[in-house]
């Protein structure tokens, strides 16, 4: 077998049934092996679209993600999709084809070398887990054994497999034994001796415990083992961003996100919580209000406990009374075990559940009320409510960033079987458009809806072909305020004025592509949204068609309301110096 031969066979033992990519010189070997196998190759049209559509397969499927690139501008344009992955604890192997071996250094076509021969990995270094440079055509075969292992164990992440196009041509030995198995059997790191009771008596002796979720609790017997826990000592729950939908919104303990973005009450109780339950989360700057303790989090007073399976994340940015290098969904199951020995007959807060119904209901009714609104533009409550109101209850939601993101994350009530997929660490913009492709893919027989902002669908224009080639039925919401509309915020807020963030043209009249055109002009179903009744309607229509639809929906500029703090504010007053 030649090396492309051998990668595409061992891809196929190891369970891959979709690759996503692009075309180029040094990968066409590995193209031509796919052509005989059972893996469905998708292409993109563009790198950043690629890796973004693998991304959003790897969390609707719990499946990793496979990338394939070609050299230089190519790998580097999905070098956004795989950071952002990297960034979020997602599974993913790039695989990047590079220059020949023996021309290094000699500056081939599209060579990375102006300091460095042959050094395109180095771009990829500071966010994946592992870069491995493929030297013989035997490493090949090893190195992609340890790229699904490293990507999918412990904490999940991006890696990078960089392959000169030489090494897929060439032929393995004929005495080389293939293929490397995956480990056979593997088993997830758990509390230590004595840890999980420490932390329940903790729990059980606090007056006003608090669990803080992050994003990485994803078995169903780790969130039941968590709701029992809770419930067992009617312990509120807070999430972060990446922790919203992993207890359903209308569990009487759920109390929302912290942070910037957090509601007051949200924010409140974390600051005033005497013990809290932190697992999987790294207490994200946006989450914890920069840090500043009289926004959310109070590390002391405060105690602190932090799972979590990177060992780097314990105490990054709190010090901590107990830190458990551990599985979380390992970890609670243990310390559930441990707390109803403890406590069995639990304790229960009727006031305090009175107080979080209340404080909920409040804000789905704020929501819908702002909700009802026939402003037009549309306000982004009524497109929010609109979506609640028509789709099915399991469909997932893909947000961009901007208003989809954070509007939906602070107010948008998600069913119990619905699902919440979103760039959390990078935030970047374009995911939306190009993740969904991903999460269809993984998930056909869901409502996919990519809820975006007109500069996200802007920055991935090429996820609508492709959705078109693949028969998607992806529905594209483009909440459409003709500008980057946080940013414009932000700068009005501290300079008065919002220049560089609004589309206009040369006279300065609002300007937008025409997307629902757009839409059209591909293949899919183009809906130019000109009243407020008009959007439910034509996202009925959509729903039923079950055909890649965009819906282009006009709407106010107005911000997402932000209880918390984010010192960047401070910092453009210059009040962070003084």
């Amino acid at each position: 077998m030649t090396g492309a031969e051998a990668l595409v066979k061992q891809l196929e033992l190891y369970g891959v049934e979709y690759v996503f990519g692009l075309c180029g010189h040094t990968n066409i070997a590995v193209l031509d092996a796919l052509s005989r196998s059972p893996i469905e190759f998708i292409i993109n049209r563009h790198e950043q679209t690629a890796a973004h559509a693998a991304d959003g397969y790897a969390r609707a499927s719990g499946k990793p993600g496979v990338l394939l690139s070609h050299v230089g501008p190519g790998m580097i344009n999905a070098a956004t999709g795989v950071y952002t992955a990297a960034l979020d604890s997602v599974p993913l192997i790039a695989i990047a084809g590079d220059v020949p071996s023996y021309y290094y250094g000699r500056h081939p076509h599209q060579e990375i070398n102006i300091h460095n021969n042959a050094s395109q990995a180095d771009v990829y270094r500071p966010f994946v887990k592992r870069a491995w440079n493929v030297e013989r055509v035997e490493d090949l075969v090893r190195f992609t054994e340890r790229a699904f292992w490293t990507a999918t164990s412990g904490r999940p992440g991006a890696v990078l497999l960089n392959v000169p196009m030489d090494m897929f041509s060439r032929r393995l030995p004929s005495t080389y034994n293939f293929p490397p198995p995956l480990p056979a059997r593997s088993t997830s790191p758990r509390l230590g001796y004595g840890v999980a009771e420490s932390i329940a008596t903790m729990l059980v002796d606090a007056n006003r415990p608090l669990i803080y979720l992050g994003g990485g609790i994803r078995t169903k017997e780790g969130l039941a083992a968590l709701v029992s826990l809770a419930e067992h000592l009617d312990i509120p729950i807070a999430h972060s961003l990446m922790g919203k939908g992993a207890v359903s919104d209308d569990h009487p303990l759920v109390i929302g996100m912290t942070g910037f973005w957090g509601s007051t009450f949200t924010n409140g109780y974390a600051r005033e919580a005497d013990v809290v339950l932190g697992l999987a989360t790294r207490f994200a700057e946006t989450d914890s209000s920069s840090w500043m303790p009289e926004y959310t989090w109070q590390f002391p007073p405060s105690r602190l406990i932090q799972i979590d399976i990177d060992p780097d994340e314990i105490g990054r940015n709190y010090p901590v009374e107990i830190g458990a290098v551990a599985d979380v969904n390992q970890a609670v199951i243990e310390i559930e075990a441990a707390l109803k020995i403890m406590a069995k007959d639990g304790v229960n807060k009727p006031e305090l559940r009175e107080d979080i119904k209340a404080m909920r209901e409040g804000l789905w009714a704020r929501t819908k009320e702002n909700g009802s609104s026939d402003q037009f533009p549309l306000r982004p409550e009524r497109i929010l409510q609109d979506l609640l109101e028509t789709l099915p209850s399991d469909a997932v939601l893909v947000t961009d960033v901007g208003w989809n993101k954070n509007g939906v994350a602070q107010g948008y009530k998600l069913p119990s079987q619905g699902k919440f997929i979103t760039p959390g660490g990078a935030s970047t913009m374009g995911f939306g458009p190009a993740g969904a492709i991903g999460v269809q893919i993984a998930l056909p027989d869901r409502t996919v809806i990519a809820l975006i902002g007109d500069g996200g669908m802007s920055a991935q224009l090429p996820a609508v072909p492709t959705a078109v080639e693949q028969g998607l039925p992806i529905i594209w919401v483009v909440m459409n305020n003709r500008a980057h509309g946080t940013i414009a915020d932000l700068e009005y807020g501290n300079y008065g004025h919002s220049f560089g963030t609004i589309f206009q043209d040369r006279n300065g009249a609002s300007y937008s592509p025409d997307f629902a055109a757009y839409a059209r002009a591909c293949g899919a179903d183009g809906y130019a949204i000109s009243s407020p009744q008009e959007f439910k309607k034509s996202l009925l229509d959509a729903l039923e068609l079950r055909r890649p639809a965009l819906l282009d929906v006009p709407m106010v500029n107005e911000p997402v309301p932000t209880p918390g703090h984010w010192n960047i504010n401070d910092i453009y007053q210059g009040r962070f110096f003084d």
